[in-house]
């Protein structure tokens, strides 16, 4: 598609899925969780009974692994009456921590990308979650040198986006923002005025699935992270 980028001063990467492996890790702490309570309930209603969890504790927990690792305690005491085990409970705890401890595995063409789009934007990173395991994962990632700017936001919403780029003083028609989500990563920008590049991982949490017809908004869709060289030389 034809994109007119020579308004862009400023990108934007959102972090998990889009620059390091994450969501992959939440889809396999959710197998052991329901493996773990198989004796209580099906796996297929151990996995919804989880997302439900999930969903109504992020106003209290936020996004990130540690709201993830109540929501899973909470949900095994629900599907269990309150029976399962302290050993149960502590197992999956250890779900979480081995989450937390999970190496960075960036994706391909990252820091490639990174380095050359440095040469002639300001880039900064926008991801939600938790603040520490966060800023954890940049520094294992061995991006920070790139960046002018890490927000940690607690959610992804026109408001939120408003907020950030008034803070730094960036101008909404001078923003482009990559992610993997339509819902947090391309829609809200849009909706503000901002543009948005979308870069689909192969594994999306549920939560952040949206619907949306042809023609209803206007982006860009590439298949890997490195495409977006060509659109930004």
């Amino acid at each position: 598609m034809e994109v007119d980028y020579s308004k862009i001063t400023v990108v934007g990467f959102d972090a998990d899925d889009t620059l390091w492996v994450n969501e992959t890790y939440f889809r396999e702490a959710e197998q052991k969780f329901a493996k773990l309570l198989e004796g209580y309930e099906t796996m297929n209603t151990i996995d919804q009974e989880l997302f439900k969890m999930e969903i109504k504790n992020l106003e209290l927990y936020g996004y990130g692994v540690k709201g993830f690792m109540l929501s899973m305690v909470e949900s095994a005491l629900q599907l269990s009456n309150n029976k399962v085990s302290q050993a149960t409970i502590g197992e999956i705890l250890n779900l979480g921590k081995d989450m937390l401890r999970q190496p960075v595995e960036l994706l391909d063409g990252v820091k490639e990308v990174l380095r050359e789009l440095s040469k002639n934007y300001r880039l900064i990173v926008l991801t939600k979650g938790d603040l520490l395991d966060q800023e954890r994962k940049l520094e294992r990632s061995g991006l920070s040198e790139f960046f002018h700017h890490v927000e940690v936001l607690s959610d992804k919403k026109e408001e939120n986006y408003i907020h950030l780029l008034n803070h730094l003083e960036i101008d909404v028609n001078e923003f482009l923002m990559i992610g993997n989500s339509l819902k947090s990563d391309v829609l809200p920008l849009i909706e503000i005025g901002a543009q948005a590049v979308h870069v689909p991982f192969h594994t999306t949490w549920q939560h952040e699935e949206v619907k949306i017809e042809d023609g209803d908004y206007t982006y860009l869709k590439i298949n890997k992270l490195s495409d977006i060289v060509e659109y930004l030389k």
